[in-house]
């Protein structure tokens, strides 16, 4: 395989029959890709194997969503600590799904340690992101147990020297006829990790906001997905994108439509219970993880007035609903609209290395990376959504929770400084060792 010496050669390099020589590189290269193969369970086949094709398609595709349905109330049931390992299982799972394809496009060079690098990478941005996590979120376990202390303390640290360890063995991998490649891949394991771990982190942060943050806009994306297909199967006729053929306008509308409705009857349904709108966390006294709180009013119904022009239409001056409804409004509205570009950036990565799928994990529906890809894009959007509109309105910081992160000769000096002032002001009554 040639190697360039600069950029600039590989850009002036001739064309052949419309394509550069990195071009045909490529497609070489995709062609060791594995095809997608049909998993389909054998009991499935044979009981839909009258059907043609598509209702064939259809009917697996069904079956599968609602067993994967029926999978996600089981974990909610379960509680916010169990969804945050289901959280990192699929950050796993997808990460090494995208991995692969590289691993397989690419295998037939014998790159040192491109794996262990890779997997080695991720082992060290999830230690960062999750410490970071804890160290936020349950800063008062953290001060109260000296281990987690310690490691709270030197976290940073400790995770930039992991990454510098992987840094100084990729350089120490180089070999003088991969040197491009191995750049190339390096770029794709920090890219999938942004993708990703940084996401995935995301979802773990909504769902500590409440598990409602983490439910309905996960929910929103499944029923839009479920919708457009269904609209597209029986109504779809114009196509909506190139990257996704069997995407239609039909489609698109109808589900954008069919998810603003379902967001805000889910919203309604769980604004009403605790143990979905309350935080997530850690109780001293009874040493455990607690979702009890008092709504904020942002969960509390409240009576809007309707506009003259609708009022003449419906007859109604008022509504009684949950401001979190309204909300749900701009999260319904996002999984419609620009929830689906995740899925379109998705299926123009898989068509630029002409697979089908990411894998074959679930049948009819291909990797978790397929049913994940629009997911993603919603956290990030959800979490700038709390960020910008929601946390500091419906869920003040507690006054002076950075206080038990400093030592103690400094908490003792805050104390003293703020006993003094009390004083000053008459707030309190100074004791007799204190005059």
């Amino acid at each position: 395989m040639r190697e360039y010496s600069s950029p600039w050669e590989l850009e002036s390099e001739a064309k052949v029959d419309g394509e550069t020589a990195s071009d045909s590189e490529s497609r070489v290269d995709t062609a060791s890709l594995p095809p997608s193969a049909d998993d389909t369970p054998e009991v499935l086949n044979r009981a839909l194997s009258n059907l043609s094709s598509r209702w064939k398609n259809w009917w697996v595709r069904g079956i599968l969503t609602l067993a994967m349905i029926a999978f996600f109330f089981i974990i909610i049931y379960l509680g916010p600590m169990v969804l945050m390992m289901i959280v990192m299982c699929v950050q796993i799972k997808c990460f090494h799904e995208i991995i692969t394809i590289g691993y397989n496009v690419y295998h037939s060079y014998d790159l040192p340690w491109f794996r262990t690098l890779s997997w080695y990478f991720l082992l060290c941005v999830n230690y960062f992101f999750y410490g970071e996590t804890v160290t936020d979120y349950f800063f008062t376990l953290v001060q109260r147990e000296e281990p987690l202390r310690i490691l709270s303390k030197y976290h940073r640290f400790i995770s930039f020297t992991l990454y510098l360890t992987g840094f100084c063995m990729f350089v120490l991998s180089l070999v003088k006829k991969h040197y491009r490649l191995q750049f190339y891949m390096f770029g794709w394991t920090h890219v999938t990790l942004l993708i990703v771990v940084t996401q995935s982190h995301l979802v773990i942060h909504n769902l500590f906001e409440g598990m409602i943050w983490f439910i309905v806009p996960i929910s929103c994306v499944i029923c839009n997905d479920i919708m457009a297909y269904m609209f597209g199967f029986f109504f779809g006729r114009t196509p909506l994108i190139k990257l996704s053929p069997k995407k239609t306008w039909e489609g698109f509308i109808g589900g954008c439509f069919a998810t603003v409705v379902f967001g805000l009857l889910l919203s309604y349904v769980m604004s009403g219970y605790r143990c979905f709108v309350c935080p997530v966390e850690y109780n001293n006294d009874t040493n455990s993880f607690t979702v009890d709180c008092e709504p904020s009013d942002l969960f509390r119904l409240q009576e809007y007035n309707i506009p003259g022009v609708i009022q003449s239409v419906i007859g109604w001056k008022t509504v009684r609903m949950y401001p979190f409804q309204i909300h749900s409004i701009a999260l319904s509205t996002f999984a419609s609209l620009i929830g689906p570009f995740g899925g379109f950036f998705a299926s123009g990565f898989k068509r630029a290395f002409k697979i089908k799928d990411f894998a074959n994990t679930i049948p009819g529906h291909g990797g978790i990376m397929d049913r994940f890809d629009c997911q993603y894009l919603m956290a990030t959007f959800v979490n700038v959504y709390i960020a910008s509109f929601i946390r500091y309105s419906a869920f003040p910081p507690e006054p002076g929770w950075w206080i038990v992160k400093l030592l103690p000769d400094q908490e003792l000096h805050i104390f003293n400084t703020l006993k003094s002032h009390l004083i000053d002001k008459g707030m309190l009554t100074a004791a007799p060792e204190d005059e």
